[in-house]
């Protein structure tokens, strides 16, 4: 008997029933960052589909970099962490090409309440409690990018001062270990600004200094919002380049 969620009524192909119900599992923490999703036969009986059909729906999940195959291990939850694939979201790069993953310094957290545009992002209401980080990116003594992220408080209800300041260098990280939040996609849109005297503080430059803005918003699983962040982006020595997979 097949443990799936009734919605055959859409009309969707059984592997895509599968998917949903594999991604059911993972909002759910059933199956947590870094950890092995159960063997293929293991899932083939508990929904009652081929292997071929199984198969499908993770070939979908890895697409999408929720689910990551490990040759001769198994198939594993996504980690945000320092590694292969450190640079998923981080679409920066030298003007050389190079790519390196830059320090992240807090500079600022506070409470605050969420502006309509900053609830639009999030999916919540006006007034909606939030929390405001400022963070600078750079290498040793050369800041580069100042990041305005907001963050639903209902979302992180264990987010704290300490807590964000005792894992600086991921915040998708941070996250996934401390909060069971997966971030699985973004949505990024690019525009050109010039540099307030407080971001031109922070990124020793000239108040004035033409920057990158960069609007991201960021989800998790079945496409719900969990940040809304806004990076200034200093292009002396550094361009935007993003891949899409």
């Amino acid at each position: 008997m097949r443990e799936l969620h009734p919605i055959d009524s859409l009309g969707l192909p059984l592997y895509k029933e599968v998917k949903s119900q594999m991604v059911a599992a993972l909002s759910a923490a059933e199956w947590k960052p870094g950890e092995a999703i159960p063997a293929e036969k293991l899932l083939c009986v508990r929904f009652g589909v081929s292997i071929g059909t199984l198969r499908k729906a993770i070939d979908e999940l890895v697409a999408e970099n929720i689910l990551i195959r490990q040759q001769g291990r198994g198939t594993f939850v996504t980690v945000h962490s320092r590694g292969p694939r450190q640079f998923r979201f981080f679409n920066y790069v030298s003007h050389d090409g190079k790519k390196d993953y830059p320090q992240l310094t807090i500079v600022h957290f506070s409470k605050a309440k969420a502006d309509k545009i900053c609830a639009a992002k999030l999916g919540i209401a006006v007034g909606a409690k939030i929390f405001n980080i400022i963070t600078v990116r750079g290498f040793d003594d050369a800041p580069f990018i100042v990041e305005d992220v907001k963050l639903a408080a209902a979302v992180f209800p264990r987010m704290t001062e300490a807590l964000l300041r005792s894992r600086p260098v991921s915040l998708y990280n941070q996250f996934q270990n401390d909060h069971g939040i997966n971030v699985v996609r973004i949505e990024e849109r690019v525009s050109a600004t010039l540099a307030s005297a407080e971001h031109a503080e922070l990124l020793s430059i000239k108040p004035g200094t033409p920057l990158l803005q960069v609007h991201r918003v960021a989800y998790s699983y079945n496409d719900q919002p969990v940040e809304y962040r806004v990076a200034y982006v200093n292009t002396e020595h550094y361009e935007y380049s993003r891949s899409v997979a």
